[in-house]
């Protein structure tokens, strides 16, 4: 960090928004109690839990708050860029608890690091204090910025879109040229102004060129091949985000990157684009390329222009769509009707997951079957006969889970989750540690089994030494991971409710296993299946997650219990007919931000007819 006082920062001061209308002796006074200084790119401005005792704003770069998540992770929360200010929220917060007239400092609510290369001016408090004396509506406008921040940190924010991705060629042979113009011209088409910088037009510019080519354009790409040179050590600074172009007929090397102190490399803002060249030979697994990497997510890019392509160009943007399903047993058959109503509307489903049964049907969309095919494989799987019917003598589980592992390896394969279409997760419950874990790489059907296994009625499965049960016990619509997973539209479809009541008369007498056989046959669920349903689904709270949503779809399904394995055809057309009614809506945005409406998405189009 290198710093400098200085006691004339009037036009430093002045060049800030927010205090654009302070009069200039004021700006002049202020600036006895400020500093500017530089802040390289991956440095701290402040530690969460820090005490704060001034505040700072931003005058070239950008900076990124990330705060711990209850799972102990280091969550992202958004950009900080060029005229915003840094640490205000504390800074209010101060306050004089004794009444002595001493202000006591409050901590930080999150870490704040600079991203790029950045340049800061910190104003004291009590130089802040002189400006808000001659500017009162300094005070009003920071409130107001205060109370938007409180407000985005529940939700998706714009200001956690990046702008800025750099794009970095593994091969030689991949034409990065050819690639980013492709995905410029599909960003166009979507009415966004994408700019190309390459080695020959970025090297060895200042910070500020690159805050005039985002104060230009909507996105940034910023093209390198991977070598150890000053464009490549730049681009990854200047980068929110990193694209990692990788040929699928290729295996990486381990570490495949360069060390470097690229905050998007250090927070995991790194992505594989797996460009497939024609051939069907996989050299590599994709978590291979994930995990050497050290990405977050796999995309798959087959054909230059395309179904794929357009997909990258609305994650860049911002602009992807998220389906999230519920579990809810047969209930969950309702999001198949869901996914043929989105469809029929012209919706591209960009990111897929869901919990329980919903895992299942979303794991089918991210196999890339369509509606017919789909509809084949669940009645085949879960329809035509019970797969819960190999009922045992209970020691782990009511089933044995046979019949289940059987369907699952039938329908899905050896296929692995970084192969699929489409990006996808599952959740599941990690009995023990008392979290749940989100599935994200692996094979599929592993996956999908820990997420059906309601406790009691399926066995656990055992991963590295831990238990993992249904993921509706813990997270049953899992919008919030769907929110950390991408940042554009989320539909959600929830078909859980209240758990139902149990039918007493099913309890007055009690039988014992034998006997119970005797009269209704082992297909036929034992009176504790529902028992446990009942109370592994106790503390699913109806409402979880609903308010994360931007487009929420709640079938009718009133008559359709957890265990009405044939209710296949009534499921599915109440999932249908609500989501005909929700889209009709038009309520999937607003996602297009103030400086994104030039044109209208392709989405909010769509939905306008």
């Amino acid at each position: 960090m290198f710093t400098r006082m200085n006691t004339n920062l009037a036009s430093f001061l002045q060049s800030i928004p927010f205090l654009a209308d302070v009069p200039r002796r004021a700006l002049r006074a202020a600036g006895k109690e400020a500093s500017w200084f530089c802040l390289p790119a991956g440095t701290t401005l402040f530690e969460e839990g820090d005490i704060s005792d001034c505040i700072y704003f931003v005058i070239s770069g950008a900076l990124g708050t990330f705060r711990k998540a209850m799972d102990g992770r280091t969550e992202f929360v958004g950009h900080i860029r060029v005229g915003e200010p840094v640490g205000e929220m504390a800074l209010f917060l101060a306050q004089d608890s004794d009444g002595d007239g001493e202000i006591e400092n409050a901590p930080h609510s999150a870490s704040v690091y600079a991203l790029r290369d950045s340049e800061m001016l910190r104003i004291s408090r009590k130089g802040f204090e002189r400006l808000i004396k001659a500017e009162p509506e300094i005070l009003e406008a920071m409130i107001r910025l205060i109370l938007l921040r409180l407000k985005q940190s529940r939700r998706r924010s714009d200001r956690a879109e990046p702008k800025v991705f750099a794009l970095i060629g593994t091969s030689p042979t991949l034409d990065l040229d050819l690639r980013a113009n492709a995905i410029r011209d599909a960003l166009r088409e979507q009415g966004l102004r994408a700019c190309i910088i390459d080695e020959k037009m970025g090297d060895d510019k200042p910070a500020a060129y690159f805050d005039e080519l985002e104060r230009d354009n909507d996105l940034v790409i910023l093209i390198t091949p991977l070598q150890d040179t000053s464009w490549y050590r730049l681009a990854m600074r200047q980068a929110d985000r990193v694209w990692v172009m990788a040929r699928a007929d290729a295996r990486p090397s381990n570490p495949l990157m360069p060390e470097d102190n690229s905050p998007a490399q250090a927070f995991r803002l790194v992505d594989i684009v797996l460009c497939h060249p024609g051939s069907e030979r996989t050299a590599a697994r994709p978590v291979e390329w994930r995990d050497a990497a050290g990405a977050s997510r796999v995309f798959h890019w087959h054909k230059l222009e395309g179904e794929d392509c357009g997909r990258l160009a609305r994650v860049m943007a911002g602009r992807s769509i998220g389906l999230v399903l519920s579990g809810g047993g047969a209930r969950a058959y309702a999001h198949i009707g869901v996914v043929r109503a989105v469809r029929e509307k012209g919706l591209p489903i960009d990111f897929v997951g869901g919990a329980s049964m919903g895992a299942v049907v979303a794991a089918c969309v991210a196999m890339g079957w369509d509606d017919d095919e789909i509809d084949w494989r669940i009645r085949k799987a879960f329809v035509e006969s019970n797969p819960l019917g190999d009922w045992t003598l209970p020691v782990v589980s009511m089933v044995r889970g046979k019949r289940v592992n059987n369907r699952l390896r039938e329908h899905f394969g050896e296929a692995e989750i970084g192969d699929l279409q489409l990006p996808f997760f599952a959740v599941s419950t990690n009995l023990t540690d008392g979290t749940y874990r989100v599935h994200r790489a692996g094979r599929l059907r592993e996956a999908l089994r820990a997420t059906i296994s309601l406790p009691g009625i399926l066995p656990p499965v055992v991963d590295d030494g831990e238990v993992l049960v249904d993921g509706a016990v813990l997270n049953n619509f899992p919008v919030d991971v769907m929110r950390d997973f991408h940042r554009g539209a989320v539909i959600g479809c929830d078909v859980a409710r209240a758990p139902e009541g149990l039918a007493a008369d099913e309890f007055e007498r009690s039988q014992g296993f034998f006997s119970w056989v005797a009269e209704h046959g082992f297909s036929a669920p034992p009176p504790i299946a529902g028992l446990l349903m009942r109370a592994a689904t106790l503390n699913i709270n109806p409402n979880a997650g609903r308010e994360l949503t931007d487009m929420l779809i709640l079938p009718e399904l009133k008559d359709v219990e957890l265990r009405d394995w044939k209710a296949y055809d009534e499921a599915v057309e109440a999932g249908y007919e609500a989501a005909q009614k929700a889209l009709e809506g038009g309520t999937l945005f607003p996602v297009v931000s103030a400086r994104r409406r030039v044109g209208e998405t392709q989405i909010a189009e769509t939905l306008a007819g």
